[in-house]
């Protein structure tokens, strides 16, 4: 057996686990599966027939300064300048353009590199964690997961911190054995903080439990293999962790964020909070309702957040007992999804750090204990389990709306309503006959067939949607970078965000326009910038609606067309457009 610990649940709930050659066999399959789907086709457009919210156009716009040094030998051009949002992420992309070139594989390599390293950490940790079968089906599903693997092959910043944040989970769960690796763990945290802020509650997670692991320690009378008592390892682990947090938070400050720090806080404070959520009691509840309803995120994988909502109450239930890898998996999906209804879940990107937590925690459920709820939340009296009763309707609420949508596409209301029906009437349901539902979920270990029928129907579910977008994949923005190129000599200035993401098949000079930032201020006086490139369907301006302020501001006319796919009708268009002067100005 590969744990850590010895198992908090009784040990007959780890028999049969697979041997060691038969995981090294299984992961080396899981890691082909897993570079196949990330590679194949690297230059096809991401999903928009079914999207699962990727932008393409926004590859070129996070690229940027990668790009600007890669090609014309200085970091920043304009007034648009990412890397002090990302400058893990822009690092990283420097380095593949410097290694390999610059162009749209170049660029998605990152993400791809970082997609396969995700399934083997996380494969890896799960194994240390519970035993050898769990960390195997945590590899699948992470493998084969849909929306992963489609945010794993787009030049965003998602995919890399994600990877961080799964190799930050991997060091933690090594330091309950070596705590030394605690260091590793609070470094690998700070690097996704910087490779995306949104990786801010993670930093929060892994703090918390360190403090956890400090305070609660480890059952007594425990050992681990070495005859240490694992109360004395936990601790260890903890302080080691707590360092590596605080002396790497105190490098970054000290070579990132001090010297940089106009720029630092006005794209990570300015730009990324304060300008878009609102924070009001009516937002809080709208994002709340939304949650489940308004992306096919949850119902992409309703299967593995079942499995994951069973996982989470397992370990919620033996919280002081639980391992502090759980602990870890359950702070990771709540606190992101506390964030995640403080912030914003209005864009499907950032619902994309949920999927290791959800992956862990469903193999735990299939891997290890075999049964969807603890066999001791039977025995718990009716009137402590109400206690429990606005977590058991937060679950319902979720597992029922990221169904019941599907009924009402594009209307989030109907959908909002039938779900908090649907949960209200599951809640008394369940309280109503206590303990009877929760014996049946729990009284029984699944058998090996049950289990692996599961994670099949997980698996072909995944691969069947991957194959469906294989079948009608389209390749129009890498052509339509490709006549760009054609069109325009190097080092041309072209106006438009849309510039920026058509711009890696070429050396045009893109200079991208924000909503109040990013080349706003003086978008209407560029007489220097001669071209524009933008959108005429679905709309004109559909990237957003600042680029429609320069199209009044100026003459001008469509020099070239070109077919792109981002809408989920697919039959799009850019257009290249030449400013032919200034319109009469104030």
């Amino acid at each position: 057996m590969n744990t850590p610990h010895a198992p908090v649940a009784p040990a007959d709930d780890h028999a049969g686990d697979i041997t060691a050659k038969q995981f090294a066999i299984g992961l080396a399959c899981v890691a082909g599966v897993a570079l196949l789907l990330r590679l194949l086709f690297p230059l096809a457009d991401p999903p928009w027939h079914t999207p699962v919210g990727v932008v393409w156009h926004d590859e070129g716009a996070w690229t940027h300064n990668a790009r600007n040094r890669a090609l014309f030998g200085v970091w920043q051009l304009d007034a648009w300048n990412p890397m002090f949002l990302a400058p893990v992420f822009t690092g990283l992309e420097y380095l593949s353009f410097w290694l390999l070139g610059t162009g749209l594989w170049q660029a998605r390599i990152v993400s791809e590199i970082a997609g396969f390293s995700s399934v083997l950490l996380l494969a890896l940790a799960m194994r240390r964690a519970a035993n050898r079968t769990t960390g195997l089906v945590a590899g699948a599903l992470m493998a084969t997961n849909y929306v992963w693997v489609m945010w794993s092959r787009a030049a965003l910043m998602e995919a890399s911190m994600v990877a961080f944040m799964v190799a930050a989970f991997y060091a933690y769960v090594r330091a309950s054995r070596t705590p030394a690796w605690g260091l590793i763990a609070g470094l690998c945290a700070v690097v996704a903080f910087f490779t995306k802020a949104s990786a801010a509650f993670f930093l929060v997670a892994l703090g918390v439990e360190a403090l956890v692991a400090l305070a609660i320690g480890w059952p007594r009378g425990h050992r681990d293999p070495d005859g240490t008592p694992a109360a004395k390892h936990a601790r260890r682990a903890a302080v080691f962790t707590l360092a590596g947090l605080a002396v790497s938070s105190i490098v970054a400050a000290a070579v990132f964020v001090i010297p940089y720090w106009t720029e630092f806080r006005f794209y990570n404070w300015q730009m990324s909070v304060t300008r878009k959520p609102s924070y009001s009691l009516r937002a809080f509840r709208d994002r709340l309702s939304w949650f489940p309803i308004v992306h096919d995120f949850f119902t992409r994988m309703w299967m593995m957040l079942l499995l994951a909502m069973g996982g989470l109450t397992q370990i919620l239930v033996r919280w002081r007992t639980a391992m502090a890898a759980e602990r870890l998996l359950v702070l990771w999906f709540a606190l992101g999804c506390a964030e995640l209804l403080v912030h914003d879940v209005g864009n499907e990107r950032r619902l994309v750090f949920l999927i290791p937590p959800l992956a862990g925690l469903a193999a735990l459920v299939l891997g290890r204990d075999r049964r969807l709820l603890p066999t001791e939340l039977a025995t718990v009296p009716l009137r402590k389990a109400l206690i429990g009763s606005p977590y058991v309707l937060l679950v319902f609420y979720l597992l029922i709306g990221s169904i019941v949508r599907l009924a009402f596409l594009y209307e989030v209301q109907p959908g909002v309503r039938a779900a908090a029906l649907g949960a209200v009437v599951l809640t008394a349901l369940m309280y109503g006959t206590w303990p009877r539902m929760v014996h049946e979920l729990s009284k029984d270990r699944w058998p090996e067939r049950a289990v692996v029928l599961l994670l099949a129907m997980v698996l072909t579910g995944d691969v069947l949607q991957y194959a469906q977008w294989a079948a009608s994949r389209t390749f129009l923005n890498y052509e339509a970078m490709l006549a760009v190129g054609q069109a325009l000599p190097p080092g041309t200035l072209v106006h438009g965000k849309l510039a920026n993401g058509l711009a890696l098949e070429n050396r045009i000079r893109p200079v991208f326009i924000g909503r109040g930032f990013g080349n706003y201020d003086d978008r209407l006086t560029r007489d220097d910038i001669k071209y524009v490139l933008t959108y005429t369907r679905p709309s004109v301006g559909y990237e957003g609606p600042v680029i429609r302020d320069v199209l009044e501001a100026y003459r001008w006319h469509v020099v070239r067309r070109f077919s792109v796919a981002e809408s989920p009708e697919g039959d799009d268009e850019a257009v290249l457009i030449q400013k032919d002067g200034p319109r009469q100005r104030r």
